[in-house]
């Protein structure tokens, strides 16, 4: 039931779902999370971001049902870091996180995952430095390793795959045309899915021929407003202003200020209990809200996915676009 008072956003529109990147914070407890249900069960881990050591302490998984009490999908992005199967075919870690995140999802929970980045990262961070991808594109290891584990277990829970690619430094990167041609083959070999969602964090990527293969194969532009990559706006305008998903599905990602790197945005959210005003862009407000009108008015479903680095804390980051839309949608008489 909609009440932004309480953080609760199911129910703001049939086509619209409000979600986070990715839930069980303790800076939520108070907003998304009653504390009482977790005294004595929150873990605490360690997690290095630009050489400096962060302590975050963590729900436990069955924390979940709650979530879902508040937002209408949850993007679980630690699928980006390891396959769900191994290379043998047994099942990882990550795996069987999943599936204890499985049997606490109602029919009506909507899920996003990100594929592992060793299917679509041109290089790999190890040892200290960036190396060539060996199996960059493979689409066996996605089927294998990702695609049939995941669809397995969640079924049409799971309405969003997104494959997110790094930024390409310029002099390294590859031409958009030569990009698209391997999108093209690689799109040809993997399971036909209605799906796929790509976030490219290449500007020089965001280009006609990318967009004619996305287009070709139905695949969503992942709209995200992050570090180096242009306005929300500009990104749609770019390609023409137009929803390529066959499965009419949008993804929208705020994951961090434009031009703020990733280990000074965690910073200044950490430890995300807390909206920090001069770190929220109101022009990402204002646009993530007019593509929810656009959405809308072309019968596209958007799933708006908020992460506590774009602003401090995705709660209250989420009440801000959620009230931001119903006054636009009373004052002019939207729907």
């Amino acid at each position: 039931m909609l009440d932004l008072d309480q953080y609760a956003f199911r129910g703001l529109h049939p086509d619209v779902f409000l979600g986070a990147a990715s839930d069980r914070y303790a800076g939520w407890l108070g907003q998304v999370y009653t504390a009482d249900r977790y005294a004595g069960r929150l873990t605490r881990r360690t997690h290095k971001v630009g050489g400096k050591s962060y302590v975050e302490q963590v729900l436990p998984v069955d924390s979940v049902s709650e979530y879902y009490e508040h937002f209408g999908l949850v993007e679980l992005d630690f699928t980006f870091y390891r396959p769900l199967a191994a290379a043998d075919g047994k099942p990882t870690q990550t795996y069987s996180l999943l599936q204890q995140y499985r049997q606490f999802l109602q029919d009506d929970d909507r899920i996003i995952l990100k594929v592992p980045q060793v299917v679509f990262a041109q290089k790999l961070y190890r040892a200290g430095d960036f190396i060539d991808n060996p199996d960059y594109l493979s689409p066996d290891l996605f089927r294998r390793q990702f695609y049939e584990p995941a669809d397995d277990l969640f079924g049409p829970l799971l309405v969003a795959m997104v494959f997110e690619q790094e930024y390409q430094k310029q002099g390294q990167r590859m031409d958009a045309a030569e990009f698209a041609q391997e999108l093209g083959r690689f799109f040809r070999m993997v399971p036909i899915d209605s799906r796929y969602h790509v976030e490219l964090r290449t500007e020089s990527y965001l280009s006609k021929p990318v967009f004619d293969v996305l287009q070709e194969f139905g695949i969503g532009q992942v709209l995200s407003h992050w570090t180096w990559l242009p306005s929300l706006n500009r990104q749609f305008a770019l390609a023409g202003r137009r929803f390529f998903n066959s499965g009419g599905q949008c993804v929208v990602r705020l994951m961090t200020p434009r031009r703020v790197r990733y280990e000074n945005a965690y910073a200044m959210a950490y430890p995300f209990d807390r909206l920090v005003n001069d770190m929220l862009d109101p022009q990402m407000l204002e646009e993530t809200v007019q593509l929810m009108h656009t959405a809308i008015r072309e019968k596209i479903q958007i799933n708006i996915v908020v992460n506590n680095r774009s602003g401090g804390n995705a709660p209250q980051i989420a009440k801000q676009i959620a009230g931001r839309f119903i006054e636009s949608h009373t004052s002019d008489g939207r729907n």
